[in-house]
């Protein structure tokens, strides 16, 4: 694209990372991460985020030499071509959106149910199953009528969640008891680096710079300035809204409100009130998250069906939107969400994202000539993501074996997919690689 075409500065790329990254997760997560890590938790994000930064690397240098709008799509193919290992990874990518969805949707429901509490609603199981319907649907039936309402809403509702965790760190501050946060009162070592591995979800988000690189001014310069500037400021984010958290709040508080644990958090410095602002802003938050992954994940299957690896109805649009696309990210969305838990939805997003960037990370390693990018820097993210991986499913196996199981279900389905689709109906696919624009 010709650089008098592009409108995205460093700032809006910048912002595109951090709005991918704030969005519900914080909100639904934090309490996984305290009952595993308990004082070290703001440690767990770190080791979160160093994940995040190293693939960041990845996606910077990747980016700048290939901009495209397929962004993780077309780096995958790029590097593996057309195979089975590249269909796979691509619907893997585009099922772990739907996990996301589910994410956020039953956070709502957590937050949500927080009005009712004391009321004979509060206690009724329909009303969870209810509230994380309407999470969905509602978002759905926007995306379906009005794209331009999803554009123009974002950027608000970024700006709001960054204000309110703003609040939150500054009001919370004085508050922090530094006992609760010592290594007196940390989680073992393994118990540490696990919930770093569970919460990673959060961090999914910021590959959506690559998206945007077409758009993007100056890439050679401001691509890798958005996406390390993005990883490192929800870094510290994270980290400072963790130990006001375990810092200002008793742990068995914290756990006997495990699902909304952010809004508790607020409860010290600000009162009842800081709890339903927090409470609201988490509402406003995880819909805001579910209505722009319907956005996006509904354009990715598009994409996907233009390059044959997903079912060409796919591709249906209407005044350009994917209207297909929007009614099966819904549907498969609610079914996910209302027979997942949160800790399982947590465990199944965070390893298919693990997944995900290490074979991005490995891509980068096989490129790394024609990316001009550092070999070592690449075999470290490759390395670190792949270990944290292999963590996260041994560790989690004995402790909630359903939820490794789902995740494991959910890479072989993809893999008989695009084998089966692949040789019978599309009849375009061999295992030979080969090259792709």
């Amino acid at each position: 694209m010709d650089q008098s075409q592009r409108s995205i500065g460093v700032l809006g790329a910048t912002a595109i990372g951090i709005g991918g990254m704030v969005g519900g997760g914080i909100f639904a997560i934090l309490g996984e991460a305290v009952s595993l890590a308990h004082g070290a938790t703001g440690l767990a994000f770190l080791f979160g985020g160093v994940i995040a930064l190293l693939t960041a690397y990845s996606y910077a240098k990747l980016s700048v030499k290939y901009q495209n709008r397929g962004g993780t799509v077309y780096f995958v193919n790029k590097a593996f071509g057309i195979s089975l290992l590249s269909s796979t990874v691509n619907l893997m990518l585009w099922l772990s959106y739907l996990v996301t969805i589910s994410l956020y949707a039953v956070a709502f429901a957590s937050y949500g149910q927080t009005f009712f509490t004391g009321t004979s609603l509060g206690k009724q199981p329909w009303l969870n199953h209810a509230l994380i319907s309407l999470a969905i649907l509602l978002p759905a039936l926007i995306n379906y009528i009005s794209v331009s309402f999803v554009e123009k809403s974002e950027t608000t509702i970024v700006v709001l969640k960054l204000i309110l965790l703003t609040l939150i760190i500054v009001t919370g501050a004085s508050y922090v008891d530094t006992t609760r946060v010592s290594p007196a009162h940390w989680g073992d070592s393994l118990s540490i680096l696990v919930a770093g591995m569970i919460i990673f979800v959060a961090f999914e988000g910021f590959e959506l710079i690559a998206n945007a690189a077409e758009e993007i001014k100056a890439p050679e310069k401001n691509l890798p300035r958005a996406f390390y500037a993005s990883a490192i400021l929800v870094i510290l984010l994270y980290i400072l809204i963790a130990v006001i958290t375990v810092g200002t709040v008793p742990e068995d508080k914290l756990m006997a409100a495990k699902d909304y644990a952010l809004a508790v958090a607020a409860e010290p410095a600000l009162g009842k009130a800081g709890f339903t602002i927090v409470s609201i802003a988490a509402l406003l938050a995880t819909f805001s998250a579910i209505n722009a992954t319907i956005y996006g994940n509904s354009r990715l299957g598009f994409i996907l069906a233009k390059e044959g690896e997903l079912p060409a109805e796919l591709k249906i649009q209407k005044h350009q939107i994917p209207t297909v696309g929007i009614v099966v990210t819904m549907l498969l969305s609610l079914i996910l969400a209302n027979t997942i838990d949160l800790t399982e939805i947590a465990i199944i997003g965070s390893g298919s994202f693990l997944l995900i960037f290490f074979i991005i990370n490995i891509g980068a390693f096989k490129l790394r000539a024609e990316i001009a990018a550092n070999s070592i820097i690449l075999f470290l993210a490759s390395l670190v993501s792949g270990v944290a991986l292999i963590t996260l499913l041994f560790h989690t196996y004995a402790s909630n074996t359903r939820a490794i199981l789902i995740f494991l279900a959910f890479i072989l389905v993809s893999f008989l997919f695009e084998l089966t689709y692949g040789r019978l109906v599309r009849k375009t696919f061999h295992l030979e690689t080969q090259e792709t624009d």
